[in-house]
């Protein structure tokens, strides 16, 4: 918005071109997310603890976390908010990729508040059945993979639907261009063609399975947060090298027009991340709840199909992925042994803490373990 408004008086106001720079707009949206969250914070606080509106903690975990009882939670929404006012403010609203990705978003921070509202207010200790939530994902996710497989192959957003009705006319047998290719990282040519229902298929099982993961790793005092942080800035600097032909050109990715305006998405989500970390930081005076984990995890996985580093996102998102297959290991080992556990609890965090560590301990050891991971997948860059 402020973008248009800039371009409009920029011929009576000259130094609001700088506003076209999308660096400038990127560090713009940053601060405003973050004033925005660090603002609101104290007020929904106090909402959330006169609605009473507080977390439920696990009796047979580790009992430290037994005085967390009743902090509120849903504070995720604070995060949501902030991200969606920055965007709209900073971001050029014509751009197909920064809707697809607030619509992501919103879904999927619907999908969290209903199972978060059931939990806490409702007092229904299962929130949202798991079938029911899966369908939710699975239809948010679905309608964004449909959409963005044509998307990122159109050049512009005005031939989006020219390509769906090529697509239908061929009788489904029209391919996709190399641009929507799954990129190898760490190799200059190698991509594999995925043809419309696989990118169908990666694009939802990257977009719902970021989602959960960011949800399981939801379980200390800033252990989620901060590795979202990191890698959404991560992805910022990827999203700035496809969206510009010079650069994208020079270090073998594919152009996406477009793509760049999600560096501004991106840095409302770094800015209000590190707002909502100053309440989160242990103890937690709030908590983020599924509807804050469930959002940002699929708008990572959102952005990371859009820039084409699905795989980067496995590398850079290490943590989240570690905490998920825990649980499977757990789950599955548990039913198959009739009992026996690989962890002594499940996901990867509490095992690290019934083992002795100290929440905080473990919690920056995850972040010092993302750091290590970004900084890796960000030498795919020029390792390639």
């Amino acid at each position: 918005m402020l973008l248009w408004l800039a371009n409009l008086f920029a011929n009576d106001i000259r130094g609001l071109s700088v506003i076209n720079y999308i660096t400038m707009r990127t560090v713009l949206a940053t601060a405003t997310a973050m004033l925005i969250a660090l603002m609101i914070g104290p007020r929904m606080i106090r909402w959330l603890l006169a609605m009473k509106i507080g977390q439920s903690v696990r009796t047979d975990g580790p009992q430290t976390h037994l005085v967390k009882q009743g902090t509120p939670t849903m504070g995720g929404a604070m995060v949501l908010l902030s991200i969606a006012i920055s965007t709209l403010l900073w971001a050029d609203l014509s751009n197909r990729f920064v809707w697809v990705v607030l619509f992501v978003m919103i879904g999927f921070g619907a999908i969290g508040w209903v199972d978060d509202y059931r939990k806490v207010v409702h007092k229904n200790p299962k929130g949202m059945s798991a079938k029911e939530k899966l369908f939710w994902q699975a239809f948010v996710g679905l309608l964004a993979s449909v959409y963005l497989a044509f998307a990122i192959s159109a050049p512009s957003s005005d031939k989006i639907f020219d390509l769906i009705f090529r697509w239908m006319q061929s009788g489904f047998t029209n391919e996709l261009p190399s641009k929507a290719d799954l990129i190898v990282p760490f190799f200059k040519n190698i991509a594999y063609p995925l043809g419309v229902f696989g990118f169908i298929t990666l694009t939802w099982l990257v977009i719902v399975g970021t989602s959960n993961a960011v949800n399981l790793t939801d379980g200390l005092d800033g252990l989620a947060i901060m590795p979202v942080v990191m890698v959404g800035s991560a992805l910022a600097v990827f999203a700035y090298v496809v969206g510009r032909i010079d650069y994208s050109r020079y270090l073998f990715f594919p152009y996406i027009p477009g793509a760049a305006e999600l560096m501004v998405y991106c840095g409302a989500m770094a800015g209000a991340g590190l707002g909502f970390l100053w309440f989160n930081a242990h103890p937690a005076r709030v908590f983020m709840g599924d509807v804050g984990a469930l959002a940002l995890g699929a708008s990572l996985g959102t952005i990371a199909v859009i820039v084409r580093q699905e795989i980067v996102l496995v590398v850079m998102g290490g943590v989240f992925v570690m905490e998920t297959i825990s649980v499977m290991l757990q789950v599955g080992y548990f039913k198959y042994s009739k009992g026996k556990r690989i962890f002594r609890m499940a996901p990867l965090h509490h095992h690290f803490e019934l083992g002795g560590w100290h929440e905080n301990h473990v919690v920056i050891r995850f972040w010092i373990i993302t750091m290590f991971l970004v900084l890796a997948g960000l030498s795919t860059l020029k390792l390639r």
